[in-house]
């Protein structure tokens, strides 16, 4: 039995789709109550220690911001108190960055390490996905903001982030190949936003646009949006280091994991179509 923490995001719901598919039991986890779901929070100690009653591993998910180092350690120390013996744990790129959104990592992959139990660490880059995020400015005919100007980025497919945990919390019952390793998970090409429009145009069939967001009006959106000081901050820290061609990783992670090489970005946007409407 797998429990997959962040069961509903964009990570969490392949990674269950792949274990069903592949006939494995898994328990979903989620703040909220959903029929099939178990409904726990990190916050919540007892509800955690609830959650893990006959799991085998853990697939550790904790959504982005300051509070990663809090539910990563309570979700650990539950895992150690319950016995289970194995816990994937979904970081990100440059988790040792220093004021950098991946950094809200560390103090979550050093309690996974210091746990006594099995242990693997996925760092994705950002993902494929995300451009998702552009999806109202191309329904509206607008250009598609840029706040990383010709800074490239090696973005991953969540299907490929999806298999290569799954392979992590199965070795288990398998192998302890995936023990100890650290993943650093990238696609097969650097590409700037740029270059990702360029593709989508050419795949969807439209002439998509892209407008230079600069970093200062960049700032005033995230405030005007309601987020706190402190991720605005960090996300102006991590579109300058892109910006500055400070995300210029690629690895084989991905293809040493699963025998194939990982999905091109074109690819992403090809089998999802149907989503850019």
């Amino acid at each position: 039995m797998i429990l997959v923490t962040g069961a509903t995001g964009t990570i969490g719901s392949e990674l269950v789709r792949q274990l069903v598919a592949r006939d494995i039991p898994v328990r979903g986890m989620t703040r909220r109550e959903l029929p099939g779901f178990v409904q726990a929070d990190f916050d919540d100690p007892e509800s955690l220690r609830k959650a893990i009653v006959g799991v085998d591993a853990v697939f550790l998910l904790s959504a982005p911001g300051p509070w990663v180092p809090d539910h990563d350690e309570a979700m650990v120390a539950a895992a150690v108190d319950g016995g289970v013996p194995r816990i994937v744990k979904l970081s990100a790129i440059g988790s040792t960055g220093e004021g950098r959104p991946a950094s809200w990592h560390a103090a979550g992959e050093s309690a996974v390490r210091d746990s006594g139990l099995a242990w693997t660490i996925l760092r994705p880059a950002g993902f494929a996905s995300n451009v998702l995020r552009w999806l109202p400015a191309i329904r509206a005919g607008q250009p598609i903001p840029n706040q990383t100007g010709d800074g490239g980025h090696g973005f991953v497919d969540p299907r490929d982030v999806a298999a290569v945990a799954a392979a992590a919390l199965v070795s288990v019952s398998v192998s302890g190949d995936h023990d100890g390793q650290t993943y650093t998970l990238t696609g097969p090409e650097l590409l700037s936003v740029p270059d990702q429009v360029a593709i989508m145009s050419d795949v969807l069939g439209r002439a998509l646009r892209v407008v230079d967001v600069p970093l200062e009006v960049y700032a005033e959106q995230l405030r005007a949006a309601g987020l706190d000081e402190a991720v605005v901050s960090v996300a102006l820290r991590g579109a300058t280091l892109v910006r500055d061609g400070g995300e210029r990783t690629l690895t084989d992670d991905v293809e040493r994991v699963l025998g194939r090489p990982a999905g091109t970005f074109r690819a992403w946007v090809e089998s999802n179509r149907a989503a850019f409407g």
